[in-house]
């Protein structure tokens, strides 16, 4: 378990602490949501938290079979739903591989990416709109 801390600092701004390493990330409230939008929202957070899970776990599976992802681009955006409640309704994430991808490589890499932890934990009514390019 890892534990981390947040502070309200008032303003629509957050600071969280990540325990073991005391690294720290304040967030903001959006420009559309009454915030200043000068960091990261909490919703950004959770489409910040797909892309590198995707990346993070195609990376564990590409070192354990001594393929390298380095240079792995993942571009990520969120579409908040029109309705109420509020809520994240759409993701968008495009991964760009670097050339040297094996073909009979991929589908294994997009599987891990589509399996990864963060993905399984969001609602199923999030839509999650993935594609993968590779450079060759």
């Amino acid at each position: 378990m890892v534990a981390q801390s947040t502070l309200y600092l008032g303003q629509l701004r957050c600071k969280a602490v990540h325990g073991p390493s005391a690294v720290e990330l304040v967030t903001d409230a959006p420009t559309d949501n009454q915030g200043r939008g000068e960091s990261f929202s909490p919703t950004d957070l959770v489409v910040t938290a797909l892309a590198t899970c995707k990346v993070t776990t195609m990376g564990i599976v590409a070192q354990r079979d001594h393929v390298s992802l380095d240079g792995t681009k993942v571009y990520a955006e969120k579409h908040m739903s029109a309705d109420q409640p509020r809520r994240i309704a759409r993701i968008v994430i495009k991964i760009d591989f670097p050339p040297g991808i094996a073909p009979g490589y991929r589908q294994k890499l997009e599987l891990t990416a589509r399996t990864c932890p963060v993905a399984k934990s969001l609602h199923p009514d999030v839509l999650l709109d993935v594609t993968f390019s590779y450079a060759d």
